[in-house]
Protein backbone atom coordinates (compact mmCIF):
# COMPACT_ATOMS: atom_id res chain seq x y z
CA UNK A 1 0.00 0.00 0.00
CA UNK A 2 1.35 3.42 -0.95
CA UNK A 3 1.85 5.68 2.02
CA UNK A 4 0.67 9.29 1.97
CA UNK A 5 3.09 12.19 1.96
CA UNK A 6 2.13 13.05 5.55
CA UNK A 7 2.81 9.50 6.72
CA UNK A 8 6.25 9.49 5.12
CA UNK A 9 7.15 12.95 6.36
CA UNK A 10 5.86 12.54 9.89
CA UNK A 11 7.04 8.99 10.39
CA UNK A 12 5.79 8.31 13.89
CA UNK A 13 4.26 11.79 14.00
CA UNK A 14 7.51 13.71 14.53
CA UNK A 15 8.78 15.98 11.71
CA UNK A 16 12.11 14.99 10.17
CA UNK A 17 14.06 18.08 11.21
CA UNK A 18 13.00 17.65 14.83
CA UNK A 19 15.16 14.53 15.14
CA UNK A 20 18.25 16.68 14.66
CA UNK A 21 16.95 19.13 17.23
CA UNK A 22 16.76 16.21 19.68
CA UNK A 23 20.44 15.44 19.13
CA UNK A 24 21.22 18.88 20.54
CA UNK A 25 19.24 18.20 23.73
CA UNK A 26 22.20 17.32 25.92
CA UNK A 27 20.06 16.39 28.93
CA UNK A 28 18.03 13.89 26.92
CA UNK A 29 21.05 12.42 25.13
CA UNK A 30 23.17 12.13 28.29
CA UNK A 31 20.31 10.54 30.22
CA UNK A 32 19.67 7.86 27.62
CA UNK A 33 23.39 7.23 27.20
CA UNK A 34 23.80 6.69 30.94
CA UNK A 35 20.75 4.43 31.16
CA UNK A 36 21.85 2.33 28.17
CA UNK A 37 25.32 1.93 29.63
CA UNK A 38 23.72 0.69 32.84
CA UNK A 39 21.34 -1.90 31.35
CA UNK A 40 23.02 -3.13 28.13
CA UNK A 41 25.79 -5.69 28.57
CA UNK A 42 28.32 -7.03 26.01
CA UNK A 43 26.66 -9.65 23.85
CA UNK A 44 23.14 -8.42 24.61
CA UNK A 45 20.46 -8.36 21.94
CA UNK A 46 18.72 -5.01 21.69
CA UNK A 47 15.71 -3.80 19.72
CA UNK A 48 15.07 -0.10 19.20
CA UNK A 49 11.57 0.83 18.07
CA UNK A 50 11.53 4.17 16.26
CA UNK A 51 15.26 4.65 15.86
CA UNK A 52 15.28 8.12 14.32
CA UNK A 53 18.86 9.18 13.67
CA UNK A 54 20.18 5.98 15.29
CA UNK A 55 21.93 7.56 18.28
CA UNK A 56 20.36 5.32 20.92
CA UNK A 57 21.15 2.22 18.86
CA UNK A 58 24.71 3.53 18.62
CA UNK A 59 24.96 3.77 22.41
CA UNK A 60 23.72 0.18 22.72
CA UNK A 61 26.09 -1.14 20.04
CA UNK A 62 28.99 0.63 21.71
CA UNK A 63 28.31 -1.59 24.72
CA UNK A 64 28.99 -4.58 22.47
CA UNK A 65 25.35 -5.39 21.73
CA UNK A 66 23.67 -6.74 18.62
CA UNK A 67 21.04 -4.14 17.71
CA UNK A 68 18.01 -4.08 15.43
CA UNK A 69 17.07 -0.43 14.81
CA UNK A 70 13.55 -0.11 13.39
CA UNK A 71 12.49 3.12 11.69
CA UNK A 72 9.42 3.75 9.55
CA UNK A 73 10.45 6.96 7.80
CA UNK A 74 12.62 6.05 4.77
CA UNK A 75 14.46 9.35 4.88
CA UNK A 76 15.46 8.72 8.49
CA UNK A 77 16.46 5.15 7.61
CA UNK A 78 18.87 6.55 5.04
CA UNK A 79 20.23 9.16 7.46
CA UNK A 80 20.64 6.64 10.29
CA UNK A 81 22.57 4.20 8.09
CA UNK A 82 24.79 6.99 6.80
CA UNK A 83 25.48 8.46 10.23
CA UNK A 84 26.08 5.11 11.94
CA UNK A 85 28.61 4.26 9.22
CA UNK A 86 30.60 7.34 10.23
CA UNK A 87 30.97 6.04 13.78
CA UNK A 88 33.06 3.12 14.98
CA UNK A 89 31.82 0.76 17.67
CA UNK A 90 32.39 -2.87 18.63
CA UNK A 91 28.79 -4.00 18.27
CA UNK A 92 26.52 -4.36 15.25
CA UNK A 93 23.49 -2.32 14.18
CA UNK A 94 21.05 -3.35 11.49
CA UNK A 95 18.77 -0.48 10.47
CA UNK A 96 15.43 -1.85 9.27
CA UNK A 97 12.77 0.12 7.41
CA UNK A 98 9.58 -1.11 9.04
CA UNK A 99 6.63 -0.02 11.15
CA UNK A 100 7.20 -0.47 14.88
CA UNK A 101 3.59 -1.62 15.18
CA UNK A 102 4.38 -4.65 12.99
CA UNK A 103 8.04 -5.54 13.42
CA UNK A 104 9.39 -8.35 15.59
CA UNK A 105 13.09 -9.26 15.81
CA UNK A 106 14.27 -12.61 14.38
CA UNK A 107 15.14 -13.85 17.88
CA UNK A 108 14.37 -12.94 21.50
CA UNK A 109 15.97 -9.75 22.78
CA UNK A 110 17.20 -8.61 26.19
CA UNK A 111 16.37 -4.90 25.98
CA UNK A 112 13.81 -2.85 24.06
CA UNK A 113 14.51 0.86 23.64
CA UNK A 114 11.56 2.98 22.60
CA UNK A 115 11.58 6.77 22.75
CA UNK A 116 8.34 7.82 21.12
CA UNK A 117 7.59 10.07 24.08
CA UNK A 118 5.85 13.42 23.93
CA UNK A 119 4.82 15.62 26.81
CA UNK A 120 1.75 14.27 28.67
CA UNK A 121 2.04 11.14 26.47
CA UNK A 122 0.30 12.99 23.66
CA UNK A 123 1.01 13.00 19.90
CA UNK A 124 3.39 10.05 19.84
CA UNK A 125 2.36 6.41 20.19
CA UNK A 126 4.74 5.17 22.89
CA UNK A 127 2.09 3.34 24.88
CA UNK A 128 0.34 1.79 21.89
CA UNK A 129 3.61 0.66 20.30
CA UNK A 130 4.88 -1.04 23.45
CA UNK A 131 1.50 -2.61 24.22
CA UNK A 132 1.33 -4.03 20.70
CA UNK A 133 4.92 -5.22 20.87
CA UNK A 134 4.41 -7.09 24.15
CA UNK A 135 1.38 -8.95 22.82
CA UNK A 136 3.09 -9.95 19.57
CA UNK A 137 6.40 -10.79 21.26
CA UNK A 138 4.79 -13.12 23.80
CA UNK A 139 2.83 -14.75 21.00
CA UNK A 140 6.00 -15.48 19.03
CA UNK A 141 8.63 -16.13 21.72
CA UNK A 142 6.71 -16.62 24.95
CA UNK A 143 8.07 -15.09 28.14
CA UNK A 144 9.83 -13.48 29.75
CA UNK A 145 9.49 -10.01 28.29
CA UNK A 146 12.68 -8.01 27.72
CA UNK A 147 13.61 -5.03 29.85
CA UNK A 148 12.11 -1.80 28.54
CA UNK A 149 14.00 1.48 28.37
CA UNK A 150 12.46 3.74 29.62
CA UNK A 151 11.23 1.51 32.43
CA UNK A 152 8.38 3.71 33.65
CA UNK A 153 6.82 7.17 33.62
CA UNK A 154 5.20 9.53 36.10
CA UNK A 155 2.71 12.23 35.11
CA UNK A 156 1.73 15.21 37.21
CA UNK A 157 -0.23 18.43 36.89
CA UNK A 158 0.48 21.76 38.59
CA UNK A 159 -1.67 24.90 38.98
CA UNK A 160 0.03 28.01 37.61
CA UNK A 161 -0.53 31.56 36.57
CA UNK A 162 0.96 31.99 33.11
CA UNK A 163 1.59 35.26 31.33
CA UNK A 164 0.11 35.03 27.83
CA UNK A 165 0.93 38.67 27.05
CA UNK A 166 3.41 38.94 24.18
CA UNK A 167 4.43 42.57 23.80
CA UNK A 168 0.83 43.64 24.28
CA UNK A 169 -0.69 40.80 22.27
CA UNK A 170 -2.78 38.52 24.50
CA UNK A 171 -2.75 34.97 23.12
CA UNK A 172 -3.63 32.16 25.55
CA UNK A 173 -2.32 29.08 23.79
CA UNK A 174 -0.60 25.83 24.80
CA UNK A 175 3.15 26.28 25.12
CA UNK A 176 6.20 24.17 25.90
CA UNK A 177 8.80 24.90 28.56
CA UNK A 178 12.34 23.69 29.09
CA UNK A 179 12.31 21.83 32.44
CA UNK A 180 15.81 23.08 33.32
CA UNK A 181 15.24 26.74 32.49
CA UNK A 182 13.89 29.42 34.81
CA UNK A 183 10.38 30.28 33.66
CA UNK A 184 10.08 33.99 34.35
CA UNK A 185 6.55 34.18 32.91
CA UNK A 186 5.13 31.42 35.11
CA UNK A 187 3.92 31.66 38.74
CA UNK A 188 3.66 28.33 40.55
CA UNK A 189 0.46 28.49 42.62
CA UNK A 190 0.76 25.00 44.10
CA UNK A 191 2.74 21.79 44.14
CA UNK A 192 2.58 19.25 41.28
CA UNK A 193 0.13 16.42 41.93
CA UNK A 194 0.75 12.99 40.44
CA UNK A 195 -2.26 11.70 38.53
CA UNK A 196 -0.75 8.66 36.82
CA UNK A 197 2.31 6.43 36.83
CA UNK A 198 3.01 3.19 35.01
CA UNK A 199 5.73 0.64 34.40
CA UNK A 200 6.14 -0.43 30.79
CA UNK A 201 6.45 -4.04 31.96
CA UNK A 202 2.83 -3.87 33.21
CA UNK A 203 -0.46 -3.32 31.43
CA UNK A 204 -0.52 0.20 30.05
CA UNK A 205 -3.50 2.59 30.07
CA UNK A 206 -5.43 2.83 26.82
CA UNK A 207 -7.38 5.87 27.97
CA UNK A 208 -6.91 8.46 30.68
CA UNK A 209 -9.88 9.94 32.51
CA UNK A 210 -8.68 11.83 35.57
CA UNK A 211 -10.15 13.86 38.37
CA UNK A 212 -7.50 15.55 40.50
CA UNK A 213 -7.61 17.87 43.51
CA UNK A 214 -4.99 20.61 43.59
CA UNK A 215 -4.12 22.59 46.70
CA UNK A 216 -3.19 26.25 46.37
CA UNK A 217 -0.03 27.25 48.23
CA UNK A 218 -0.17 30.84 46.95
CA UNK A 219 -2.86 33.35 46.14
CA UNK A 220 -3.20 34.57 42.59
CA UNK A 221 -4.96 34.08 39.28
CA UNK A 222 -5.22 30.48 38.19
CA UNK A 223 -5.36 30.59 34.41
CA UNK A 224 -3.38 27.53 33.30
CA UNK A 225 -2.19 24.06 34.23
CA UNK A 226 1.34 22.78 33.73
CA UNK A 227 1.65 19.12 32.75
CA UNK A 228 4.83 17.30 33.75
CA UNK A 229 6.11 14.00 32.37
CA UNK A 230 9.00 12.37 34.20
CA UNK A 231 10.50 9.39 32.38
CA UNK A 232 12.27 6.78 34.51
CA UNK A 233 14.91 5.64 32.04
CA UNK A 234 16.56 3.06 34.30
CA UNK A 235 16.12 2.02 37.93
CA UNK A 236 19.35 1.52 39.89
CA UNK A 237 18.34 -0.70 42.83
CA UNK A 238 21.83 -0.96 44.33
CA UNK A 239 22.17 2.81 44.42
CA UNK A 240 18.56 3.33 45.48
CA UNK A 241 18.08 5.81 42.65
CA UNK A 242 17.07 6.10 39.02
CA UNK A 243 18.19 7.75 35.81
CA UNK A 244 15.48 10.19 34.81
CA UNK A 245 14.59 12.47 31.95
CA UNK A 246 11.86 15.10 31.91
CA UNK A 247 9.97 15.73 28.72
CA UNK A 248 9.27 19.38 28.07
CA UNK A 249 6.55 20.81 30.26
CA UNK A 250 3.24 21.64 28.63
CA UNK A 251 1.29 24.67 29.85
CA UNK A 252 -2.39 24.51 28.89
CA UNK A 253 -4.55 27.63 29.33
CA UNK A 254 -7.92 27.31 31.04
CA UNK A 255 -11.07 28.56 29.36
CA UNK A 256 -11.79 30.66 32.46
CA UNK A 257 -9.48 32.25 35.02
CA UNK A 258 -10.03 31.88 38.78
CA UNK A 259 -8.90 34.03 41.69
CA UNK A 260 -7.55 31.60 44.29
CA UNK A 261 -6.29 31.94 47.84
CA UNK A 262 -3.68 30.15 49.89
CA UNK A 263 -5.20 26.92 51.24
CA UNK A 264 -7.93 26.72 48.62
CA UNK A 265 -8.60 23.39 46.90
CA UNK A 266 -9.38 23.18 43.19
CA UNK A 267 -10.80 20.06 41.56
CA UNK A 268 -10.09 19.56 37.87
CA UNK A 269 -10.91 16.87 35.37
CA UNK A 270 -9.52 16.03 31.97
CA UNK A 271 -9.52 13.03 29.69
CA UNK A 272 -7.62 11.94 26.62
CA UNK A 273 -6.02 8.88 25.08
CA UNK A 274 -2.26 8.39 24.78
CA UNK A 275 -1.16 9.65 21.38
CA UNK A 276 -4.04 12.11 21.03
CA UNK A 277 -3.28 15.53 19.52
CA UNK A 278 -2.38 18.31 21.94
CA UNK A 279 -5.76 20.00 21.63
CA UNK A 280 -7.46 16.85 22.98
CA UNK A 281 -6.25 17.86 26.44
CA UNK A 282 -8.86 20.34 27.64
CA UNK A 283 -8.86 20.60 31.44
CA UNK A 284 -12.04 21.63 33.21
CA UNK A 285 -12.21 23.25 36.63
CA UNK A 286 -15.43 22.13 38.30
CA UNK A 287 -14.97 22.76 42.03
CA UNK A 288 -13.32 25.54 44.03
CA UNK A 289 -13.38 25.11 47.78
CA UNK A 290 -11.54 27.12 50.41
CA UNK A 291 -10.07 25.52 53.51
CA UNK A 292 -10.77 27.27 56.79
CA UNK A 293 -8.91 29.00 58.21
CA UNK A 294 -6.93 30.03 55.13
CA UNK A 295 -5.31 33.46 55.42
CA UNK A 296 -4.57 34.81 51.94
CA UNK A 297 -0.97 34.96 50.81
CA UNK A 298 -0.35 37.76 48.35
CA UNK A 299 3.27 36.82 47.68
CA UNK A 300 4.18 35.24 44.36
CA UNK A 301 7.46 33.90 45.76
CA UNK A 302 8.32 30.47 44.47
CA UNK A 303 7.63 27.60 46.90
CA UNK A 304 10.78 26.39 48.61
CA UNK A 305 10.29 22.93 47.14
CA UNK A 306 8.13 21.72 44.31
CA UNK A 307 8.87 18.06 44.92
CA UNK A 308 10.97 15.42 43.26
CA UNK A 309 9.04 15.76 40.02
CA UNK A 310 10.70 19.03 39.14
CA UNK A 311 14.41 19.50 38.47
CA UNK A 312 15.99 21.59 41.25
CA UNK A 313 16.74 24.61 39.05
CA UNK A 314 13.41 24.86 37.26
CA UNK A 315 12.23 27.75 39.40
CA UNK A 316 9.56 30.18 38.36
CA UNK A 317 9.44 33.87 39.18
CA UNK A 318 6.88 36.51 38.20
CA UNK A 319 7.47 38.83 35.30
CA UNK A 320 4.71 41.41 35.85
CA UNK A 321 1.46 41.63 37.84
CA UNK A 322 -0.81 41.35 34.81
CA UNK A 323 -1.43 38.80 32.11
Amino acid sequence: MTKSHDELELGQFIPFHYHYHMLNDSTRVAGFKSAIEHVVRPGARVLELGGGTGILSFFAARQGARVWCVERNPRLVHEARKTLARNHFPGEVEVIEADAFDYLPPEPVDVVICEMIHVAMLREKQIQVISSFKQRYLGKFGGPLPLFLPEAFIQAVQPVHQSFNFEGYYAPAPMFQDPLATQSRTWELGQPVVYQSASYADDLPAHCDWEVELGMAHAGTLNALRFITKNILAILPLQGSSIDWHSQYLVVPLEQSFQVENGQNIRIRFNCAPGDPLDALQPEVFSCQAQSPAPPCRSYARPQSVGALLPPDSGATPDSPGY
